[in-house]
């Protein structure tokens, strides 16, 4: 585990762009493109806005394909859907075309928006396995990851799969990549800033108590890939120096 705190989070937000140019360039050297799975939530607006601007010539974006490592049970125009977000800060102001975008269909019910999910990132990997090359994650102040949110069903299963989630706190289903998917990537990071999540990094990082039920992004451990943790000194603070 690679774990780097910054000062600032304009330093972080620059690193990590940085840190995915990086893998981008190594993957479309090796297998001709790079996969892609990003994270909703607020955390990453501004992230995307830089890799679209900034960082808009490092990378060639005509052979990255996108995918979401959860989404919300709304339809596609809502504005919680993870995917209109990523429509509006990256995806559409790098004119990237629809087949290289696979959104999760929530037009479907969640059981079935999970089932074809998953038949359609299978269709992609053209039978190999099922291991992108980099799954970016936030945290909740939780410690949920994705929509692996503490104390539900989602948490028990071992398939390396996509699977549908009803969150009790939530009132409402999520559709989110398995623990099992996720740790198959080849690099996974999270992006974790404030200090309102500094409580959850502690449990997780330094787990002086293993309770992946309360504590669901300590089930992250990519199998044979890198897992990396970019930080904010305020969500850092409460670690051990």
């Amino acid at each position: 585990m690679n774990l780097l705190i910054y000062k600032t989070q304009d330093e972080l937000l620059n690193d990590i762009a940085k840190y995915i140019i990086k893998i981008a360039h190594n993957s479309i050297a090796e297998q001709g493109c790079f996969n892609f799975v990003l994270t909703g939530g607020n955390s990453p607006k501004e992230l995307y806005h830089l890799l679209a601007t900034k960082f808009k010539a490092e990378i060639d974006w005509s052979k990255v394909y996108f995918f979401f490592g959860d989404e919300r049970n709304v339809l596609p125009d809502h504005d919680s859907y993870n995917g209109l977000m990523a429509k509006e800060s990256i995806l559409a102001p790098l004119n990237i075309p629809a087949e290289q975008i696979f959104y999760v269909d929530t037009t479907l019910a969640p059981e079935k928006a999970a089932i074809e999910y998953k038949k359609a990132i299978t269709k992609h990997f053209k039978g190999a396995d099922l291991s992108f090359d980099l799954i970016l994650l936030g945290m909740g102040d939780d410690a949920h990851t994705a929509s692996l949110f503490p104390e539900t069903d989602i948490l028990k299963n071992k398939d390396v799969t996509v699977d549908a989630v009803y969150v009790e706190k939530l009132s409402t289903y999520r559709i989110s990549f398995t623990a099992p998917l996720i740790n198959k990537a080849k690099n996974v990071a999270f992006l974790v800033f404030g200090k309102n999540k500094a409580e959850a990094v502690k449990h997780v990082i330094e787990k002086q108590e293993k309770n992946t039920r309360l504590y669901p992004a300590q089930l992250i451990r990519p199998v044979d890939g890198n897992l990396t943790w970019f930080l904010d000194d305020e969500s850092a603070s409460l670690l051990d120096a």
